[in-house]
């Protein structure tokens, strides 16, 4: 078999492996790099007609934002999903589509790609020409899958994006006691010093954070993937709410958030049994509370920003390269009565990394806006840390060889260290390929 990594080498962004065994030719993920400016795979048109069909692990742009390309360019073959990556994936490209309006996309192009999906179950083997594959849940938002993919005597496992501990909404993932031969792992948090604290610490800062502004009649943003972690932040605030460790204020929920908060209603089966039975058992609906406050409208939003007194805006998107959130910092961003929460990864170049860095300006809709609002950064995030991704490779059974993908360089740099005294460890350069 051989391997071909067209993205998300040496890099977060752009997942995009080529599988290959004899004359069969898959894709694992198909995504783009957002950042200061958009990134595509390294694989060239003429190659995608080689290639017999997708699978995609979930449905962040970074690993399925680049599927409305291929199909413009005239492929015609099948995409590989769970459910909720389908519906979930049609919702963030059709996002994506109205705020980058990228050339290369065909409306023709879109439809094609719409009716090409394939849905499968997890742990249902399925086949593709001469590979046997199997999703396992990942842990890592709704519908994620890490991939077992079997050929030529051998089994390789790709993690996709994965999360070894239980959130709000789903278990963690289920990778114990695989055998595999070859691992492809993420190392998004695969640094010597990624190290999580605990949930408890982190939410118990941020808690008190947002009192404090709360309490001095601040807004709070909070920027948010509208797949994840702003169902996570949401539940986590309205519970606060709910118990009054937060004084009752309201929680504006904008962007594509609503819209996937509706996918994540109607697929709870996907989700963990508790939050299953609290939906079924009982009328509290945590995807309907009381204090959500859905911004819809130029108007509700503008009712937001100027409302008297304090709230909470949970909205799109995540690392802010776009979306209603740059309109609440360019409006908000000005006092220091405000605050801004970062809560997930931001990837290098992009806005959300450098007011992380400690930027007083960001450049919005072409005029320079000056920050003074405070900007605190907590680690809610959907990826496994350091010590998980170590507990996750040292539960493989039969591991000769692992791929470190998914990370900025030194990172996985410094995985593949730790990992080279027990297998053979490579860290793939764009374009670079393999023999597995």
């Amino acid at each position: 078999m051989k391997l071909k990594f067209f993205g998300a080498a040496h890099e977060v962004g752009r997942s995009c492996i080529l599988l290959e065994s004899g004359n069969s030719r898959i894709l694992l993920d198909c995504g783009v790099k957002l950042g200061e400016k958009e990134e595509y795979p390294v694989i060239s048109d003429e190659e995608f007609k080689n290639i017999d069909a997708i699978v995609i692990t979930h449905a962040h742009l970074d690993h399925v934002a680049y599927l409305p390309h291929v199909f413009s360019a005239g492929w015609s073959g099948f995409v590989y999903s769970t459910k909720p990556t389908f519906e979930l994936s049609n919702v963030l490209i059709s996002d994506y589509m109205r705020i980058s309006n990228p050339s290369n996309v065909t409306k023709t192009g879109l439809a094609k790609m719409q009716k090409s999906f394939r849905l499968v179950e997890y742990h249902k083997e399925f086949k593709i020409k001469d590979f046997v594959l199997r999703f396992i849940p990942a842990g890592h938002i709704l519908g994620s899958a890490a991939v077992e993919i079997s050929a030529e005597g051998k089994k390789i496992l790709y993690t996709g994006d994965i999360n070894l501990r239980k959130s709000r909404l789903l278990d963690a993932a289920h990778v114990e006691h695989l055998h595999i031969d070859t691992l492809i792992t993420e190392s998004t948090y695969g640094g010597d010093k990624d190290i999580f604290p605990s949930e408890r610490e982190q939410l118990g800062k941020m808690l008190q954070s947002i009192k404090e502004t709360i309490l001095r009649g601040g807004k709070i943003i909070i920027p948010s993937f509208a797949v994840g972690r702003a169902q996570e932040v949401l539940f986590i605030l309205d519970d606060y709410i709910r118990s009054g460790l937060l004084p009752k204020v309201p929680i504006y929920v904008d962007g594509m958030i609503n819209k996937a908060m509706r996918i994540h209603r109607h697929n709870v089966i996907y989700c963990r049994d508790e939050l299953q039975k609290r939906i079924l058992m009982s009328e509290d609906d945590p995807f309907k509370s009381k204090n959500f406050y859905i911004i819809d409208t130029k108007k509700s939003r503008s009712n937001a920003i100027r409302e008297e007194g304090s709230g909470i805006i949970v909205t799109t998107s995540g690392m802010m390269t776009g979306g209603p959130v740059m309109r609440y910092v360019e409006k908000l961003g000005g006092s220091d009565m405000n605050k801004l929460i970062l809560v997930g990864y931001q990837a290098e170049g992009t806005p959300g990394r450098k007011l992380a860095d400690g930027a007083k300006e960001l450049e919005i809709n072409g005029r320079k806006v000056e920050i003074k609002m405070q900007v605190e950064l907590y680690h809610l995030s959907a990826h496994a840390d350091r010590p998980q991704l170590q507990k996750m490779v040292s539960g493989l059974e039969g591991l000769k060889k692992v791929f470190v993908v998914h990370g900025e360089e030194n990172k996985s740099n410094e995985f593949a260290r730790y990992l080279s005294s027990r297998y053979e460890v490579h860290v793939p350069k764009l374009g670079e390929e393999f023999s597995i």
